[in-house]
């Protein structure tokens, strides 16, 4: 029996990783989008048999967009309820100026990408930094009468988290409903944790995706990196700003961070909204409905928006598909502003044809990032962008995490995504996109005051480092899709 076993055993062997091998394969073929990485991972599998199979079932498949749709479902969970009114569309073709119709093919592509309207009547006003932030949400907290909703990837329980808990605690004793949802690894950021100080002082706070490990870990997949504050349905904030004390400049805190947020008032705030309280029916499994968070809302200014919502389950590429469609528009001006960009093929290839057909590409980004590998492998990258045209500026300390995207001084896309696929591929992420040339001008002059004091980086330049930094930066870029 055992002289037969040994005899049959190599040819069992044989035959299960030939099984393996096709198995493995033909899911390569038929799921890969890239016919390159197909070909790549299709040699891996046969040439080194077993843990070729093996390497490509546990990192070539794409786990996180199916761990998102098994947790999140296939659609969002919640919505504006039934009865309520419904909003004005946005209508470019009457609204805007003739020379600025070229947008229209924009906004449709983003509403076929985003499932969402385009509304008219909203007012959008950029605040830079949290000493101008801050004050006006803290003022809208004070002035709430029905509900507050927040989410954030961080809330520190320092000084600028002190005065979010205090004005919370007092909306609470007012009888204002109020819901706090943070990131569960975001909320580890300081020590004690915010969390359970806001629930101490009565208030509805709830982690998303809750983890167990190590509150060091930086770089931890499906994360809610969303910034939404809403005030009474008819007011929100969204933007790149956490709750922390580094904000605060004026206060002339330990590790300062530079950052841009928004006041959002008028119909799209509705859609900020239903991404609010989709998360907190996700979190919590309570639905948050009627007058105190969905009631009616009044036009309040001229500008037309639509939210953009990002994830890796039902809204997965959605916001790497509104950045391309913008690129794709451009006529004569792009200006980017992000702390960590580490744009895919599809995106460099949309930034540099746009530097070749004559659009002014800026790119502006810190300095001295507070991630070193991302910032390393953010240098290995951008002679691939500078080499056709884009221009690349280094903003002087403190840290920038402002996240700017304006087109032709016409559109712009606000919000809490960043250049990279830890943004675009593995978080959940909020923008606002609109169609105004006043909210466009607005955040261009913020993005020229910050490039006259930055640095140029010529491709003679990136290219010229020394070899042991070239090395180092190529290395990092291979952990790009997970940085």
């Amino acid at each position: 029996m055992i002289e037969t076993l040994k005899l049959v055993w190599p040819h069992v062997t044989a035959a299960l990783s030939i099984l393996v091998a096709v198995a493995a394969s033909a899911h390569a073929i038929i799921h890969k989008r890239d016919s390159r990485s197909s070909v790549g991972w299709v040699a891996l599998i046969w040439l080194v048999p077993f843990v070729g199979s093996v390497l490509y079932l546990t990192l070539g498949i794409n786990r996180i967009h199916r761990k998102a749709m098994s947790l999140r479902g296939q659609k969002r969970l919640s919505n504006a309820p039934e009865g309520a009114p419904a909003m004005q569309p946005g209508n470019l073709e009457n609204s805007w100026a003739p020379e600025h119709r070229y947008f229209i093919p924009l906004s449709r592509l983003c509403g076929r990408v985003t499932g969402r309207e385009l509304l008219s009547g909203n007012n959008i006003t950029p605040l830079c930094n949290g000493d101008e932030a801050y004050p006006r949400m803290l003022d809208a907290i004070d002035m709430a009468q029905r509900s507050v909703g927040i989410t954030t990837y961080i809330f520190d329980c320092d000084k600028a988290g002190h005065l979010f808990m205090e004005a919370l605690s007092r909306a609470v004793k007012r009888g204002v409903e109020v819901r706090v949802l943070i990131d569960a690894v975001g909320a580890r950021y300081s020590f004690p944790s915010a969390v359970h100080m806001l629930r101490r002082s009565g208030i509805r706070t709830a982690l998303f995706m809750p983890t167990y490990l190590p509150w060091s870990t930086p770089y931890v997949n499906l994360r809610s990196h969303r910034k939404i504050m809403t005030i009474d349905g008819n007011t929100a904030f969204t933007g790149g700003m956490n709750i922390r004390e580094g904000n605060l400049l004026a206060e002339n805190p330990r590790h300062p961070v530079q950052d841009i947020h928004a006041l959002i008032t008028g119909p799209v705030v509705r859609e900020l909204q239903e991404v609010f309280t989709d998360d907190w029916h996700f979190a919590t499994g309570e639905k948050l409905a009627g007058e105190p968070w969905y009631p009616p809302l009044l036009q309040t200014g001229d500008m037309i928006a639509r939210a953009v919502s990002d994830g890796p389950d039902h809204d997965y590429d959605k916001m790497r598909f509104v950045m391309i469609g913008a690129l794709s528009i451009a006529r004569h001006s792009v200006r980017i502003a992000t702390p960590y960009f580490i744009p895919d093929l599809s995106l460099i290839s949309a930034l540099n044809t746009a530097a070749m057909r004559g659009v002014a590409v800026d790119i502006l980004l810190p300095e001295k990032n507070n991630l070193r590998m991302v910032q390393w492998a953010c240098m290995a990258q951008l002679w691939q962008v500078l080499e056709w045209g884009c221009r690349v500026w280094f903003t002087p300390p403190p840290f920038d995490h402002s996240k700017i995207f304006v087109v032709d001084e016409a559109w712009s896309l606000a919000g809490s995504a960043n250049w990279d696929a830890r943004s675009l591929r593995l978080n959940f992420e909020i923008g606002i996109e609109a169609y105004d040339t006043v909210l466009a001008a607005q955040m261009v002059k913020i993005f020229e005051q910050k490039k006259n004091n930055s640095t140029p980086l010529t491709f003679e330049k990136a290219r010229s480092r020394p070899l042991p930094l070239q090395l180092r930066d190529g290395i990092a870029r291979l952990f790009a899709p997970y940085l």
